[in-house]
């Protein structure tokens, strides 16, 4: 059997008994593997593609790329992965992203625990026996001791058909985002209506633009976005990193958003308007999120600095689109800089100049139902569309794990454990769920982080804390409620000592009907936070009740 047959065929066990078991195949699911089979534990990891990369995977719309830079996106585990893998641009394209992940399974033989073509229906603690039982859609039941959800905070898709009406008649095509087609999409000569103007939006319509005869863009909240300023990769400048990527690597890992930035030492009040546009002239011109969200002392957590920032990307989204009414209409004005996702692009703004492309706000007049040949506003207004592109997100951090039917003591399930709201001790364990870990969870860095650094701080810290039980016979570890409570609170009280919640945004929320409206990232920064886990692993596991001898995987 080739090795391509071996990477694509489902694997399956039919079940069986391992230490730990892993759902999820991206970034965190594939260094769990790596890690913990490294210290000598039975693992599997289910995944319900047919391929590993998770988000990369799944998400291969025209223009997807990553927003932050390939030399920061990238593992630091294998200093020889990291000299051996040269990058091409300076922000990839998900083909190349998705290239590395493969590679990575490749090299380090991961394929052989990896199980694709599976997706996890259940899994439901076993208080007796102090283990989980885990069934999959194939009829598999699978018995661990340790379960990591690498599940991934935006991997849950919004159903278009649960959000508007009437996407059954729609005599032509529509694709959603998220679940992308492997095989080419044609659009030369289509009409296209795209909905959403979100970050991934804000990567697909410059590409559509460039293909179809037209295309209508709905948008409902215009959204703040700086250039990459992408290229190819300068081989010069990555090998310059590269000799020195044990420092840059540490000071990433103590940086507050998981990239090597220079602190702001000023606030942004303490400039001229001219010392203030300059310095953010320079990183426009540099390129970046993390520089802009980093520009000054207070650009998160005052209103007035934040709109220093603002209006400079205004005044530039002005300049930039020749149309006065449609520049308008892409200026952001209902939230602060930041507090939505800041977009990374590559000509978006310069797209509306094109005079097949057309923006209509539905803020006012929303869209009322899909129709046989398009979109139909509320006042009327119809959009005749030969495709439709939904870009419209995820159900984000809890949405892939109410999923699943997850049910800890007492049968409870973690949709009702967290029915006003997720919570959790560290973003990486909740109360009621022994031996359940989150990568990248709730009450954690996660989306407001370089994903890879906080993912590789989260494994290491779960790898640590398994092997402090075994080493010491151990077979449970459970947060205390008192240390959840304490620290839900501190990531309320520091989230909202910023300007994050004054946005209806998906890190609230707000895009989910019904949803509690909670901020759920860590804000604190990626250097404070993993001092704060350090700490805990350093005084024993404080707030962690540890108990039980470690069990056998049959009564």
């Amino acid at each position: 059997m080739s090795q391509l047959q071996e990477r694509t065929e489902t694997n399956s066990t039919g079940g069986g008994e391992y230490d730990v078991l892993v759902v999820g195949a991206g970034f965190a699911g594939l260094y769990a593997l790596y890690k913990l089979r490294g210290l000598g534990y039975s693992v599997r990891v289910l995944e319900r593609g047919d391929g590993v990369g998770g988000t990369w995977f799944w998400n291969c719309y025209p223009g997807a790329r990553v927003d932050v830079e390939s030399l920061e996106y990238s593992y630091s585990f294998s200093e020889e992965l990291e000299q051996d893998w040269e990058w091409t641009e300076r922000y990839p394209r998900q083909p190349e992203i998705l290239k590395y992940i493969n590679h990575v399974a490749d090299r380090f033989e991961l394929w052989p625990d990896i199980q694709l073509e599976t997706t996890v229906e259940t899994a439901h603690f076993d208080e007796e026996r102090g283990r989980w039982t885990v069934t999959t859609d194939l009829g598999e039941v699978y018995d661990a001791q340790h379960v990591i959800m690498a599940t991934g905070c935006l991997s849950q898709r919004k159903n278009p058909g649960d959000e508007f009406a009437g996407l059954d008649t729609f005599k032509g095509d529509w694709y959603l985002t998220s679940a992308w087609p492997k095989e080419d999409v044609d659009l030369s000569g289509k009409r296209v209506v795209v909905v959403g103007t979100g970050s991934t939006a804000i990567q697909v319509i410059p590409k559509v633009a460039q293909q179809a005869d037209h295309v209508t863009v709905l948008q409902r909240t215009a959204n703040f976005s700086v250039p990459a300023q992408n290229g190819p990769m300068d081989p010069e400048f990555q090998s310059a990193l590269k000799a020195r990527y044990r420092a840059h690597r540490k000071a990433a890992k103590e940086s507050a958003f998981g990239v090597p930035v220079e602190m702001p030492e000023r606030s942004a009040l303490d400039f001229s308007a001219e010392e203030a546009r300059a310095e953010l002239e320079a990183r426009w011109q540099a390129g970046g999120a993390a520089p802009f969200m980093l520009a000054f002392t207070d650009v998160l957590v005052d209103e007035r600095a934040n709109e220093v920032v603002a209006e400079f990307v205004r005044d530039k989204i002005r300049a930039t689109v020749k149309d006065p009414a449609t520049a308008d209409l892409l200026c952001p004005r209902d939230h602060p800089l930041g507090t939505k996702r800041l977009c990374v692009d590559t000509e978006y703004y310069e797209t509306y100049n094109r005079d097949n492309v057309e923006l209509v706000s539905v803020r006012e007049n929303p869209i009322a139902r899909i129709t046989p040949t398009g979109i139909r506003l509320q006042d009327g207004t119809e959009f005749e569309a030969d495709v439709i592109v939904f870009a419209i997100g995820f159900d984000a951090m809890t949405g892939a794990l109410f999923d699943i039917d997850l049910r800890g003591r007492g049968n409870v399930a973690l949709k009702e454990a967290w029915k006003d709201g997720p919570r959790t001790y560290l973003g990486l364990t909740t109360v009621g769920f022994p031996n359940l870990y989150m990568i990248t969870g709730p009450g954690s860095p996660s989306v407001l982080s370089n994903m890879v650094v906080s993912i590789e701080q989260h494994v290491d810290w779960i790898a640590d804390l398994i092997e402090h039980m075994r080493e010491r016979g151990l077979g449970v570890v459970e947060a205390t409620q008192e240390a959840q409570d304490k620290w839900v609170a501190h990531v309320h009280e520091v989230g909202h000592a910023t300007l994050f919640p004054r946005a209806n945004s998906w890190y609230m929320g707000a895009n989910v009907p019904g949803k509690p409206r909670v901020f759920t990232p860590y804000i604190g920064g990626v250097g404070v936070y993993r001092q704060e886990c350090d700490e805990v692993a350093a005084k024993g596991y404080e707030g962690f009740d540890l108990s039980g001898e470690r069990s056998l995987a049959t009564a």
